[in-house]
């Protein structure tokens, strides 16, 4: 890789501000000052910026617990985005691997690996999705089944894929989809005449939301988490 590529995938200065940092001398390789930006970095070489030993950064996977009132958008819009909350260079590179409401709390799966959150995100896939729900009215135990069967949508074509409930209590329960369609879950419970007064993602596919992350809270995802998906 060319020394100036190297600089800008390990850190979060552009090519242009790498290559003034080569000129200045800021870059060494094993000790020594390099300032050519064609310099072929190997993994036998120690690259340095003002004595800081640099690393690519390579592909990131990140678990969130989304806050009330923060919006899965790579930008700031109406409301602040849930990028916003990671203290990690190049959020740039990051998107959200299955969005949440404004007012839906939960797991959010963050990352840069493309084809990793398209296995998340594909209908094709069926990645399971579980929240708990708050319902507006008392749960009719006969949506048990009726979720099983699959519900129609206003305004879509057929039923929803089987999807599994589970009821807490009268008011509460919990919801797991496969699918990923626009405020699915209160619209699937608003078509049986309920609606959904609050709700909190606690899992994708076998990724557990951490209980003692809270609100705003994030970390990286394990290896073994991140090839569960």
């Amino acid at each position: 890789m060319r020394l100036d590529k190297f600089i800008c995938e390990s850190t979060t200065l552009t090519r242009s501000l790498a290559k003034k940092a080569l000129h200045r001398g800021d870059i060494t390789c094993d000790g020594e000052v390099i300032k050519n930006s064609s310099f072929k970095v190997t993994d036998k070489h120690t690259i340095c910026l003002d004595g800081q030993q640099l690393s690519v950064i390579g592909p990131r996977f990140i678990m969130l617990n989304k806050p009330v009132d923060t919006i899965c958008s790579t930008i700031d819009e109406q409301y602040p985005s849930v990028l916003g909350l990671l203290d990690v260079p190049k959020t740039d590179e990051l998107h959200i691997a299955g969005r949440l409401d404004v007012d839906t709390t939960g797991l959010v799966l963050i990352t840069s690996d493309g084809q990793w959150s398209h296995k998340i995100t594909s209908p094709k896939k069926e990645c399971g999705k579980r929240y708990l729900v708050q319902l507006a009215d008392p749960i009719d135990n006969a949506l048990i089944d009726t979720f099983a069967q699959g519900v129609a949508l206003r305004s879509e074509e057929g039923l929803t894929k089987p999807a599994v409930l589970e009821i807490i209590d009268s008011h509460q329960a919990r919801l797991t989809i496969t699918e990923g369609k626009y405020h699915q879950v209160k619209r699937m419970f608003a078509a049986v005449g309920n609606k959904v007064v609050g709700l909190h993602r606690e899992s994708i596919g076998e990724i557990e939301l951490d209980n003692d992350l809270t609100p705003g809270q994030w970390r990286y995802l394990t290896t073994k988490e991140i090839k569960s998906i």
